[in-house]
């Protein structure tokens, strides 16, 4: 074998190497959240998990848990729609990292008062509660990047931004939420590419699009008091073509490629983990 081939395979075989990377990470005591912070941490990044007050004693013990695995994380209390507050950590961060790598944008949610249920009607929605889930999805993403992309255009880095299959397609009920994530793919579109004209091509974003992952958000919506499926989760299921549920443990490695160097030709995407739901016609 020649040299200049060992070096390429040299080269290939570090594309997805992550480990000393600076992570911050928004959204980060959720099920997805949790999961995601526990892996890249084991992959050698450090983990800085911001969370709000409430959610202190989660991201406590999710950076006990990764520590306790012999990875590195720390946790920030900030919320992610107070831009004061972010930028107080953020100048925490760079003032003991020197800058952020990765910035995982997976603040959001949903309200139940921000659907419309089968006996409703849109006369019946919920003003507040549309503008609390548009504002935690929509600014709990833009706010975080304005502040933390700061500490990433000197020398680059990756922003993934969380979107859902409301980005795509409108799903019923789901009004609020609907609005909210279409928003953040337009976000995701728009903002890879302002940033690679201003900066260069090495700051890049893009996106994750989870596909129907049973939580606690939407469990109920999903499943029945008794734990069967609702109609709703028998109309997905038949919709999606590996016929089930996607697991929370199914985006990590979506996760780790876009926040690597085997995707630094790739910005402005959002890639769809969803068991083929969105690709899914009759």
């Amino acid at each position: 074998m020649s040299r200049q081939t060992t070096k390429r395979h040299v080269k290939m075989t570090d594309l997805f190497d992550i480990k000393g990377k600076i992570a911050v990470m928004t959204g980060s005591t959720g099920v997805l959240g949790k999961g995601i912070a526990s892996y890249l941490a084991s992959q050698g990044c450090t983990m800085l998990l911001l969370c709000r007050e409430q959610s202190k004693d989660k991201a406590e013990a999710i950076v006990e848990a990764i520590r306790e695995e012999g990875g590195k994380a720390a946790f920030h209390v900030a919320d992610a729609l107070d831009k004061a507050a972010l930028e107080a950590v953020c100048d925490s961060i760079m003032n003991e990292y020197g800058r952020v790598d990765i910035l995982l944008n997976a603040a959001g949610g949903n309200m139940a008062k921000a659907n419309v249920s089968p006996d409703q009607t849109i006369f019946d929605m919920d003003i507040e509660a549309m503008r609390a889930v548009v504002d935690l999805n929509i600014f709990g993403t833009l706010i975080p990047t304005m502040v933390f992309a700061k500490g990433m255009v000197e020398h680059g880095g990756s922003i993934v931004n969380f979107c859902s299959e409301s980005t795509f397609r409108p799903l019923t009920r789901v009004a609020g939420y609907g609005i909210a994530k279409a928003g953040v793919g337009s976000w995701t579109k728009w903002l890879a590419a302002e940033l690679a004209a201003k900066f260069g091509e090495k700051l890049r974003v893009n996106g994750i699009a989870p596909g129907f992952i049973l939580t606690n958000q939407n469990r109920t919506l999903l499943t029945n008091p008794d734990g069967s499926l609702t109609d709703r989760s028998r109309k997905i299921i038949a919709h999606t073509p590996i016929g089930r549920f996607v697991e929370p443990e199914e985006l990590l490695g979506t996760i780790h490629y876009l926040v690597s160097d085997a995707s630094k030709a790739v910005t402005g995407t959002i890639s769809v983990v969803d068991g083929g739901f969105e690709s899914f016609t009759i």
